[in-house]
């Protein structure tokens, strides 16, 4: 089950965000083909789309099996437009069956003015 919120919180140019975490769940056996393609799949958003801000994949320390991935988008339009292009379509595909499960959690903000501040320290 998805549900989609969008925040309306966070200042006017951005109050349309989207921010979601996926938890994936992989098969053992396909692990490090997995997370190749993660890999690829997650530079290639953030280099190729404006409208991705962040694509950030992680993997639980006692479990690397359970894969978490924080995106973030600039709207609804902009993580549309994400699910049409040629390095999504190929990760989709290329790990249909390497997925165990998937659960797509819509986000919202508690504190939108700290963003910017946030994510700018990690170029510091």
């Amino acid at each position: 089950m998805t549900i989609i919120f969008t925040s309306n919180s966070i200042s006017a140019q951005k109050k349309d965000m989207m921010i979601r975490i996926s938890e994936i769940e992989i098969y053992p056996e396909y692990l490090s083909q997995y997370k190749g393609i993660l890999k690829e799949e997650s530079s290639a958003s953030v280099k190729l789309e404006p409208g991705v801000l962040a694509i950030f994949p992680m993997y639980q320390k006692k479990d690397s099996t359970q894969i978490r991935i924080l995106e973030m988008y600039e709207d609804n339009d902009a993580y549309q437009s994400h699910l049409k292009t040629p390095h999504f379509l190929k990760y989709k595909t290329s790990t249909v069956k390497m997925v165990k499960s998937l659960k797509l959690i819509d986000m919202d903000t508690i504190d939108p003015e700290s963003m910017k501040m946030l994510f700018r320290k990690m170029n510091e």
